[in-house]
């Protein structure tokens, strides 16, 4: 019995350190980044910038050249409908109602197409830039000796020592020159095939 005792003891006594060792968590060693500094001034981000609102402005732009002329031939129908008194329009006045009516859907479904297009392009932007900073963080840390990285709007205060925000810039712009604006075709979804009935 003593001897069993001795035997777990001295297991025991091998297992708790190790146990103890793997539970012990290093002191936090934390950089800060501020991120709207980054995107705001890396080299990449401000051509992008400047391709985007370029895409921008011209959606504006059509979107006006097309409103224009639906708007004085809307204007011109509302009139014409006004000057019948309640009679009931001829078959011309139907048909340019009509055909003013299918203008408007398809100027709408352009401009909401192009929309979609912006949008796409800036989330195509943002995940370039995204992915070039995930390993660029942690190449940072490592250089610097920390084991975390927090965003500096997410802190009350911090040291200028802490501040990464110039190495992560300067990584930045060395990784992504440039990036792309035009985000790939989405890709068609393959058409799905129905079950033969037997």
């Amino acid at each position: 019995m003593k001897r069993l005792l001795i035997s777990a003891s001295i297991a025991a006594s091998v297992i708790m350190p190790a146990a103890a060792q793997a539970q012990a968590i290093p002191a936090a060693v934390i950089a800060v980044v501020d991120l709207e500094k980054v995107t705001r001034d890396c080299t990449a981000c401000k051509a992008a910038r400047t391709a985007l609102q370029g895409q921008i402005n011209g959606l504006q732009t059509r979107q006006q050249a097309l409103a224009g002329p639906l708007e004085t031939e809307g204007k011109a129908i509302q009139a014409a409908v006004d000057a019948l008194n309640g009679k009931e329009p001829d078959a011309a006045l139907k048909t340019r109602a009509q055909s003013w009516e299918s203008k408007r859907q398809q100027a709408a479904q352009e401009i909401a197409s192009r929309q979609q297009q912006v949008q796409a392009n800036n989330q195509f932007v943002q995940k370039q830039i995204s992915d070039k900073l995930g390993p660029i963080y942690t190449q940072v840390m490592q250089r610097r000796g920390a084991n975390m990285m927090v965003e500096i709007g997410q802190t009350l205060a911090s040291g200028q020592t802490l501040d990464v925000t110039n190495d992560i810039l300067t990584a930045l712009n060395t990784a992504l020159p440039s990036v792309q604006t035009t985000a790939p075709a989405a890709a068609a979804k393959p058409a799905q095939t129905q079950p033969q009935g037997r």
